[in-house]
This record gives C-alpha cells, structure tokens and sequence, in this order.
C-alpha cells in the first residue's frame, strides 16, 4: 500500500477498517488482493455503493 500520501493513508485506514469488520478478507495472508466478503455485500450495499461492477470471488 501506499503510505507516502493522504490518500494513501486514508486507503490504508480504510483497508484495515473493512477487513477488521469482515467486509473483505484475503484467501491467504500473503495474498496482495482482496475480495468483498457476503457480509461486504451487504455493507456495501448499505452504504449505496454499487458493487455491480466489481468481479466477485466465490465465497
């Protein structure tokens, strides 16, 4: 992750945030990626944020 900008740390925050609260997670630690986990979906959802779009990995 970037670190060297405020959107950097902002992502990073946000990163950290979802993936404590089980809205993404990674297969495998050492995984660089992501995917939205089922209770990401509904979050998401929640938050108006269309996850249409986004290629969604088998859960």
């Amino acid at each position: 992750m970037c670190y060297e900008h405020i959107g950097g740390k902002l992502g990073q925050l946000l990163a950290i945030t979802f993936a404590e609260k089980g809205w993404i997670a990674k297969k495998n630690p050492a995984d660089k990626h992501f995917y939205i986990t089922e209770i990401g979906l509904t979050e998401f959802g929640k938050l108006g944020i269309d996850l249409s779009e986004i290629k969604l990995e088998d859960f």
